[in-house]
């Protein structure tokens, strides 16, 4: 099994695999080219998300600046907007249904790791230096019609079910059931949404 195979499926594996490393890199490369793209040129960075991402719907906007891991474990659905500033950090993958709203500063994380730091590092080498730490992954999962507020952040294994709006500043760290309104630390539904 690959170090990536070993990423998708939520086992440990090691992040400094060489072949995750040059996605990894393409993909620092892309956003950065993102970017400093000017803003009106909407054929160049329609083009540079298209070689991004893992898959993508009509009418995409995403505002820089946006950051990305691997870039092609994300996928949107149609009519989404993602606003500036945001983190998604794909190291599994990120499903995003239709007509999604992502305010500033929005986190959407798939990487997690041990809280044994011996587990994360294993032993010190000769030298005293350490190998890439040990990393874990879960997939994030956004329904349809969702609206996710400034700030928010969404751990790693959260499903989020269609027609949610989460407030600003919601740390998400379980499933979000549909047709709800959520906000908190931690995020939580309040009330229906219909």
């Amino acid at each position: 099994m690959t170090e990536r195979e070993k990423m998708l499926a939520g086992q440990l594996y090691d992040c400094g695999d060489a072949e995750l490393l040059e996605q990894w890199h393409k993909a620092k490369d892309l956003v950065r080219n993102y970017n400093n793209t000017a803003s009106a040129e909407t054929e160049k960075k329609e083009k540079i998300l298209s070689d991004l991402l893992g898959g993508k719907g009509k009418n995409l906007w995403i505002t820089a600046p946006f950051f990305v891991d691997y870039g092609n474990n994300i996928y949107f659905g149609n009519n989404c907007e993602v606003n500036m500033n945001c983190t998604f950090l794909d190291d599994n993958v990120i499903r995003i249904g239709d007509n999604a709203l992502i305010a500033p500063n929005v986190q959407i994380y798939t990487a997690f790791h041990p809280t044994n730091a011996k587990d994360r590092f294993g032993a010190p080498k000769e030298d005293g230096s350490f190998e890439f730490c040990k990393t874990q992954t879960a997939p994030v999962t956004i329904g349809n019609n969702v609206w996710i507020g400034g700030g928010v952040i969404i751990m790693p294994g959260v499903t989020i079910g269609d027609n949610v709006v989460i407030g600003a500043g919601s740390i998400v760290t379980k499933d979000i059931p549909k047709d709800t309104i959520a906000y908190g630390n931690p995020c939580r539904a309040v009330r229906e949404n219909k």
